[in-house]
């Protein structure tokens, strides 16, 4: 997909500006890149000490949907996702295990790739590690100190939050009511107890580089505005992340980077919903975090991105039981609706190719709608089930008398869901191929689900209805699920 100003003039539908919700700003603003037709964004990756969990999924899946519509829209997007390879957690857990950092680090970033691979979520552009950036990093802490924004202590150094004007702007917290209400350790060598470390000096044991202040190594905050400025320059127009870094994390990026270069840091604020796990905040304290590989184990990775974009992404969602078959019940619907028009039509590859060119469907239109009203992949996903129903009952109706005006209703009608397919990264398989593996990790005996359909089939018309339902009743018990219609006796496996 690429809208350029011609398609948006001829498909008014589409003329409308994406629109972004702007945490800095609190206000839906209209997205107008700093240089014309490009546009720099960063998201938070994870810090690597344990495998990802389904709250990471959903902020990468979520910014991987951001990346794909800002480059369908014809924009020269460099997307940069860091990881933070460098931290006492990490430390903590190497020392735990009895490894070194970097292994653990290694060892988790290799896992985070094959579970963002699974869902299908394309690699960033850049993909930086803080341990890369040293060098820069301490630059940024050097140029803080002689700007008299950051002071050294024993080694370690500290951001003096007074004398950042703008210091709570993103949280919508003040310096001073935080002071007041304070419940933090006391540390008698910070001028003030919000003051953040940019440097750590080094502790028995641990990992460490050389910098004018001594042996030590980077905090946490000071990370992604040295691989920022580093990589982008002073001004980046996206930042992403999910709400719990708002404060301080990101907080403490808009200060220290504001300060380094009296330059603003990020043009628009992205942060999505926390995900809940059975209607319980998730976390380790409660024994509910969910991993992702454990999720992929036991559910189709599209029925993951279904469940993740089907709330707003400002929104909290629910990962539970009933979420996840209803996810992967859709997924088998649009699948079947693919499988349905191969049969009739036999065409899918054609489809899918058309569906990278610039000619726009009405179900499209009303798709990106809710996409560019700050990514609404709540309306989307609503679009793309109206699309598929649209397209059954298009072939429901198709008759000798209309067959040719319907055909090119219902590839102009699969063009668009495979353009809405593209943008929430989902029906990547052939459907034959899909229903397939699921027979298969079902273990069922596809001729013996055949023959008892024929079987029933049979009984009913000799109106032996007790032994049609003894076969209904084996059928579910193997886990498939069988449906009467006018075209016969269809079958899907159930979730």
């Amino acid at each position: 997909m690429c809208l350029n100003d011609n398609d948006r003039e001829e498909y008014g539908e589409l003329s409308m500006a994406l629109r972004i919700y702007n945490t800095l700003s609190g206000e839906k603003e209209e997205f107008v890149p700093i240089e014309e037709g490009e546009v720099k964004m960063y998201v938070c990756g994870p810090t690597v000490y344990d495998s990802s969990h389904i709250g990471h999924a959903r902020s990468v899946v979520f910014f991987d949907v951001v990346y794909r519509y800002l480059k369908g829209l014809g924009l020269d997007v460099t997307y940069a996702r860091n990881f933070t390879d460098i931290d006492d957690k990490i430390i903590n857990r190497a020392e735990q295990l009895g490894v070194s950092a970097k292994a653990v680090a290694e060892k988790y970033m290799d896992e985070f790739h094959r579970d963002m691979d699974a869902l299908h979520v394309k690699r960033p552009d850049l993909a930086p590690k803080a341990t890369e950036h040293v060098d820069d990093i301490i630059a940024l802490i050097q140029r803080l100190i002689e700007k008299e924004k950051a002071y050294v202590v024993d080694g370690d150094v500290y951001f003096r939050v007074t004398s950042f004007n703008g210091y709570g702007k993103l949280s919508g917290r003040k310096l001073e009511d935080m002071e007041a209400g304070a419940r933090i350790d006391v540390d008698d060598r910070k001028e003030n107890p919000f003051d953040f470390a940019l440097w750590k000096s080094q502790k028995p044991g641990e990992p460490a580089w050389e910098c004018p202040w001594g042996m030590g190594r980077p905090g946490w905050h000071i990370e992604c505005s040295a691989m920022s400025s580093n990589l982008f320059g002073e001004t980046i127009d996206i930042h992403g992340g999910g709400k719990d870094l708002i404060f301080p994390h990101h907080e403490n990026e808009i200060a220290q980077s504001e300060a380094a270069f009296d330059a603003p840091f990020v043009k628009y604020w992205m942060h999505n919903g926390f995900v809940n796990i059975n209607a319980e905040k998730m976390s380790k304290s409660l024994g509910n975090t969910t991993m992702i590989k454990d999720v992929l184990k036991a559910y189709h990775p599209e029925a993951v991105r279904l469940f993740l974009l089907a709330n707003h992404y400002r929104s909290p969602i629910d990962y539970n039981e009933q979420a996840m078959k209803e996810a992967a019940g859709n997924l088998d619907k649009l699948y079947a609706l693919l499988r349905r028009v191969s049969d009739e039509f036999g065409n899918l590859s054609i489809l899918r190719l058309q569906s990278y060119n610039n000619k726009f469907g009405k179900l499209f239109r009303e798709f990106c709608a809710g996409i560019e009203d700050d990514f609404n992949t709540a309306r989307g996903t609503a679009a793309l089930f109206e699309a598929l129903r649209a397209t059954n009952r298009a072939i429901d109706e198709m008759t000798d008398e209309n067959a040719f005006e319907s055909k090119i209703e219902i590839d102009t009608q699969v063009v668009d869901i495979f353009k809405m397919a593209s943008i929430l990264g989902i029906l990547h398989e052939n459907p034959y191929d899909y229903f397939d593996a699921k027979k298969e990790k079902a273990g069922v005996d596809e001729a013996r689900v055949e023959a008892l359909i024929q079987e029933r089939n049979d009984v009913r018309k000799a109106k032996n209805f007790q032994r049609a339902d003894e076969i209904r009743e084996e059928l579910t018990a193997m886990g498939v699920a069988i449906e009467d219609g006018a075209g016969g006796t269809t079958w899907k496996m159930m979730e």
